[in-house]
């Protein structure tokens, strides 16, 4: 098995310090959460983005025209054209698409959703301007399946959008459509940049799988050695405590969040970390 590199720069979005607020500023998960932000502040290669950072760079890059529809790509894709339209009114009406990465049997990576994306995209059929969104870019695979599943339409203004993405990534996609994205980072996906999600840390979804059931990241030491490396065993302890924390509250409630992060995909036919089960 050919060894997780350890990236130059690992950038977090954290998406995780919202969630675990909700349990009170002084309860025992969010000491914990703390604690996990805390070490991962300590090193040199992280990055942590915060949500609100990578719009303002986003919508820094230029204003647009509203588009007739956004189609936003997954979950975390139709919250991003959400939070960008409230700023900024481009995204009148979203629709919300399904399709994400999981690992098959072979120890690769396949595009899968509840159908096909050609006709989750028939509404968009006679819309003459449409926007792509998302939240993150890595390798590009499933953005440009989006962009390649869309309706043909002459004269038709197509552009894509997310917040974090790998530049030269970007650059394939804008081969299909013109891109613009929040916080671009340059060099090669894995060796000098990588992205995740903070809850993809705790929470089972971030790394999805065919015919099993998902994982979360802690649960793939592997990559957590390669991300944070020195301190890989303290990670993961913590990534687990505060899992068990949420998805069993001693007062035996529900936990407070179901399903995972999402992030990247690496390319099909190779299993590589990323920073979810999407991208």
């Amino acid at each position: 098995m050919t060894a997780t590199p350890v990236p130059r720069r690992l950038y977090i979005y954290d998406d995780l310090s919202e969630e675990l607020r909700a349990h009170g500023e002084r309860s025992h998960v969010q000491r914990l959460g703390q604690t996990l932000l805390g070490l991962l502040r300590r090193d040199p290669r992280v990055i942590l983005l915060t949500l609100e950072g990578q719009i303002e760079a986003l919508i820094a890059r230029g204003a647009h025209a509203p588009f007739a529809v956004a189609i936003g790509v997954g979950r975390a894709g139709a919250r991003v054209a959400a939070e960008i339209h409230t700023r900024t009114a481009w995204f009148p009406t979203i629709n919300r698409v399904e399709v994400w990465r999981e690992e098959d049997e072979a120890g690769g990576y396949a595009l899968a959703g509840p159908s096909p994306l050609a006709s989750q995209l028939g509404t968009v059929a006679d819309a003459d301007s449409v926007a792509v969104v998302d939240d993150t870019i890595f390798s590009g695979l499933t953005m440009r399946a989006v962009l390649a599943a869309l309706p043909p339409r002459p004269a038709r203004r197509v552009h894509a959008f997310c917040l974090r993405g790998v530049a030269e990534s970007v650059e394939s996609v804008a081969r299909l459509a013109p891109v613009t994205g929040g916080i671009l980072a340059p060099g090669r996906i894995l060796e000098d940049v990588s992205f995740i999600n903070a809850s993809g840390l705790v929470h089972r979804g971030a790394i999805r799988r065919a015919q099993r059931g998902p994982l979360a990241f802690f649960e793939r030491p592997e990559w957590m050695t390669a991300w944070f490396p020195g301190y890989a065993d303290d990670a993961i302890a913590l990534c687990r405590a505060i899992h068990e924390a949420v998805a069993a509250p001693p007062d035996g409630r529900a936990p407070r969040r179901q399903g995972g992060s999402r992030g990247p995909s690496a390319p099909t036919g190779s299993r590589q970390p990323g920073s979810s089960a999407r991208r």
